[in-house]
């Protein structure tokens, strides 16, 4: 229905990518790639799992992630010890494609952003008794700081996006590195230092300003 929108020449608020990149995990994975996990791959069908299973060993990745598609708040991220684990659950039609497939990244930080044009902020979910650190999952929030170097990445994806504002998950790796693990338009604000009627304040002027600029060109 975006795509049938855009063809006729409709405008949307947000834009038509903005909406399909917040409803689709597969489609952030094919945009938005450069920011992911290296590795991280929407997989079609068995044949291209086959393939994926050599490349995965050769890389000498172990534990995996797979992320199913129309599922949040952490039901449909599922880990397996590995990649073969996975090709088991698929051939057996215990699994269903396509998914996306990504290396999991042990000892990791799970940071949530909110970003709403010039406002910000940031909070660790931690879950020490699973992997999983969504709130919904039974995480708890840790209020933190946004490094510049962060920020920018998020300001990038969005920008990439086409998202006039967003809440992003970022995994922070032992490293130092920085990689985008999802993207909304919006999401809960349990653990979120803004109020919700604060919330809808800025998202709706956000958007008028969008309309505002739109409004010309009508």
């Amino acid at each position: 229905m975006l795509f049938d929108l855009a063809s006729r020449g409709v405008r949307c608020i947000p834009s038509a990518t903005a909406q399909l990149t917040s409803r689709s995990k597969r489609y952030q994975a094919l945009t938005l790639s450069p920011w992911m996990l290296p590795e991280t791959t929407v997989v079609y069908d068995i044949h291209q799992l086959l393939a994926l299973c050599n490349h995965y060993h050769r890389k000498s990745i172990t534990t995996v992630v797979v992320k199913q598609e129309g599922k949040n708040g952490g039901v449909g991220i599922l880990r397996y010890g590995s990649i073969e684990d996975v090709f088991n659950q698929a051939a057996s039609d215990c699994l269903v494609f396509p998914f996306i497939l990504q290396p999991f990244l042990d000892n990791s930080v799970d940071m949530r952003v909110i970003i709403l044009g010039p406002y910000k902020e940031a909070y660790r979910r931690v879950n020490p008794h699973c992997f999983r650190n969504n709130l919904h999952c039974g995480g708890t929030a840790e209020p933190c700081d946004l490094s510049d170097p962060a920020e920018q990445l998020c300001r990038e994806v969005m920008a990439r996006a086409d998202c006039p504002y967003g809440h992003l998950d970022l995994l922070l790796a032992p490293q130092g590195k920085i990689y985008l693990s999802e993207i909304n338009l919006r999401g809960g604000l349990r653990g979120a230092k803004i109020s919700t009627p604060e919330y809808r304040r800025r998202v709706t002027d956000i958007e008028n300003k969008l309309l505002e600029k739109m409004m010309p060109r009508l």
